[in-house]
């Protein structure tokens, strides 16, 4: 996590609105002063077709190779994309209350998730939230209203990491898709089932787009505690002793191929996927993502 963040890693500067949206700010335009300010999370302006010069048109959308070519006046013709509705849904089932350097995986979420809307903010894109665990869905409904980036922070701040992924929760409603959308989910990727890969699964449409982010920290992917330690599942409850070096090779090793085969399996759902180390800093969490994104838009 980038020092600059971590000053603001308060309670009294998180819970609320203004510091949230002050830290997202940071993030974004900390990020947007290295970058294309082109860049967004929603969709963007293509090239469409050609037409005829007709009196009255801007000069300036003048093609003069079309021109060169022809010697014929043609104006290019854009596609703004703007009609797009991002939806941001969020695992606040208890494993992501794990913490490390200070931070819990909810906590770094909930930064990325008022970074990334922040940033759809900014495009004039239409957004949303839903938090998801078995005990309760919190919602903020996609919405283009001058005061949406309040509600939707008002509904994340108080959020809690609790019980386990949202088995029989009434969750219909998220796979009620309308028009085009971009649908982000941050989630550790943690369920004793396969419940969260049934649920990505039908969250995918020919019409829309998904991307993962998937949340890992250093030292549960690495295992380099270095002694004997009792380890507890925070949804389950189950204890394990491990001597982690003794274990930690093998352990390693399960946890790259739980990575290797997840990436094959969003990749073949045409799934975005992003695994987010959260040491990382998030404007290079947001770099990537976008960077990755803009190429796949051409």
């Amino acid at each position: 996590m980038d020092a600059r963040i971590k000053e603001f890693l308060k309670p009294e500067i998180l819970n609320t609105i203004n510091g949230l949206e002050l830290v997202a700010r940071i993030v974004v335009e900390g990020f947007m002063s290295g970058s294309n300010k082109s860049q967004s999370v929603g969709a963007g302006q293509e090239f469409s077709q050609y037409r005829s010069y007709q009196p009255g048109d801007d000069l300036r959308q003048l093609d003069w190779k079309m021109f060169a070519r022809s010697e014929r006046y043609y104006i290019k013709q854009a596609e703004i994309e703007t009609n797009i509705t991002v939806k941001f849904i969020l695992d606040t089932s208890h494993s992501m209350s794990y913490v490390e350097q200070g931070i819990t995986k909810l906590q770094y979420a909930k930064l990325l998730t008022a970074a990334l809307a922040y940033l759809a903010r900014k495009q004039s894109d239409t957004f949303g939230l839903y938090a998801v665990n078995d005990k309760s869905l919190h919602m903020v409904q996609p919405r283009f209203e001058q005061q949406q980036f309040v509600r939707f922070l008002s509904e994340l701040i108080p959020l809690k990491a609790e019980g386990s992924w949202g088995k029989g929760n009434d969750m219909e409603q998220l796979f009620d898709h309308h028009g085009k959308e971009l649908i982000v989910f941050i989630t550790d990727m943690y369920d004793d089932t396969e419940d969260l890969q049934r649920f990505i699964g039908r969250l995918k449409t020919p019409r829309n787009e998904v991307v993962i982010f998937h949340l890992i920290a250093q030292h549960e992917r690495d295992l380099d505690f270095g002694g004997a330690f009792t380890f507890e599942d925070l949804e389950t409850g189950n204890r394990t002793k491990v001597d982690t070096l003794q274990q930690k090779e093998i352990y390693t090793q399960k946890v790259e191929d739980w990575l290797k085969s997840t990436r094959s399996w969003m990749l073949e759902k045409q799934i975005g996927y992003y695994l987010v180390s959260m040491e990382k800093p998030l404007e290079e969490v947001l770099r990537n993502f976008l960077t990755v994104r803009k190429r796949l838009l051409r």
